[in-house]
């Protein structure tokens, strides 16, 4: 039976399933390409919007359908370390996050199809894959979580896909220059991750959800970690050297060092629930952050 709850516990119920903490993993791609267009291109204000809006509705659908599958294949249990699920808890039925998923990525369809009608066909191609790949994420027969594709999927909507469609919306064209940006920016995403399978080890493998941290173990998704990090910090000197980021201010990102090395830290000796979830906050709070720094770098 359906436990009853009021509208506030509710309501909390479907923040913790959109996963608003890391919902900045969606908004720090557009910042990036929008800023990487505008180094030399006029700002275009309502694709910018309009962008920021898609991504963040293609993302909590994709959290919504993770809920519904991993809830519906068993890898959401009373022994996760994470937070509650609404699904594993009762409070939200299934049909309901059926309802909220056509509402999520419908709402980012909408908003997709004024952006095709201004800005042609490639929008259009990755309006589709984005969606297709956040059903497919956990959904499907062979989901791209349950088989060890999960980083490389990060990294390539979160990183690539999201800064240089981005780019393409303000300028019209493929940018070089987005692409080395969207490096970092997928790196910290996929770091997000990493902490997020860390964490949940022990249950995704009893569930046979084979993520890297699975497949791997702990001690080498450890080393990813500290590698996505060392990567991410290098690729601003790198782009600076190129050409590719040629403002003064080219260092900026770099100004989140310390919570960085404080992440490493923690990532290397924990694999305690708590501490994880607390490295998982913080490691989106520095993925904004940086982001965030490394737009304001191109500007």
């Amino acid at each position: 039976m359906r436990p009853s709850v009021t509208r506030s516990t509710l309501l909390r119920t479907w923040l913790i399933a959109a996963r608003l903490p890391t919902l900045s993993a969606a908004v720090a791609p557009v910042l990036v390409g929008t800023a990487v267009a505008h180094l030399r291109h006029p700002f275009r204000p309502v694709p910018f919007v309009l962008a920021l809006l898609a991504a963040v509705l293609i993302q909590t659908g994709t959290n919504f359908v993770n809920d519904y599958y991993d809830y519906r294949k068993g890898a959401d249990t009373g022994k996760r370390l994470g937070p509650v699920r609404g699904l594993q808890s009762g409070a939200i039925t299934l049909g309901q996050m059926r309802n909220a998923i056509f509402i999520s990525f419908g709402a980012a369809l909408l908003i997709g199809l004024y952006l095709v009608a201004t800005h042609g066909l490639p929008i259009l191609l990755i309006g589709i894959v984005s969606i297709l790949a956040g059903i497919g994420y956990t959904a499907g027969p062979w989901p791209i979580a349950y088989i060890g594709l999960g980083d490389v999927f990060v990294f390539l909507f979160f990183g690539v896909v999201g800064v240089v469609g981005s780019a393409f919306l303000q300028i019209d064209t493929w940018s070089g220059s987005a692409a080395a940006a969207s490096v970092p920016v997928g790196l910290l995403a996929t770091a997000i991750l990493v902490v997020n399978n860390l964490r949940d080890v022990d249950t995704d493998r009893a569930a046979g959800k084979f993520t890297l941290a699975v497949l791997l173990g702990r001690k080498a998704i450890k080393a990813e970690f500290v590698f996505c990090l060392l990567v991410a910090y290098l690729a601003p000197l790198a782009m600076h050297l190129r050409g590719t980021l040629p403002t003064a201010i080219w260092w900026l990102p770099w100004l989140t060092l310390p919570l960085a090395l404080t992440l490493a830290r923690t990532v290397l000796t924990s694999s305690d629930g708590p501490r994880l979830n607390q490295a998982l906050r913080e490691t989106g709070q520095l993925h904004l952050l940086f982001s965030v720094l490394l737009a304001g770098s191109f500007l």
